[in-house]
């Protein structure tokens, strides 16, 4: 039995160094509790973040009040996003989206981070963290 402390609680990079704690693949701390950044105010199609990483977390601003989906895909532009790689939407629905829910995805992606879709009345927006 080692008598000494650890010097360090060690990962593993991509590329197999130690590094420490657990990153994600671009060498960001990964994180359960939230993203590194956050990208705010998102209220229509929009790019998070075009290369790969995490995403954490999707915060329901104001819901809308109309037809429609929030849909979050792994893909570098709006226009590259398809059913093939949507990672999450939550339709619209009066009862179920409301102001203030947190949606922990914790959701590695591989090109980007792209909101593709927002429900279309009533200004629906929402928040996303992500590393």
């Amino acid at each position: 039995m080692p008598q000494n402390a650890l010097l360090q609680n060690v990962a593993k990079t991509a590329a197999g160094a130690q590094s420490p704690l657990n990153l994600d693949s671009g060498g960001s701390l990964l994180s359960t509790s939230g993203g590194l950044k956050s990208s705010l105010n998102i209220t229509a199609a929009a790019v998070v973040k075009a290369t790969a990483g995490r995403i954490a977390k999707v915060v329901v601003i104001a819901p809308g009040s109309g037809s429609g989906a929030f849909t979050i895909n792994d893909c570098a532009t709006t226009g590259t996003a398809t059913t093939a790689n949507e990672i999450w939407t939550m339709a619209y629905n009066a009862t179920a989206n409301v102001a203030g829910a947190v949606i922990t995805l914790d959701f590695p992606v591989t090109v980007g981070i792209v909101v593709s879709a927002v429900p279309g009345a009533g200004s629906p927006q929402i928040a996303v963290s992500y590393s």
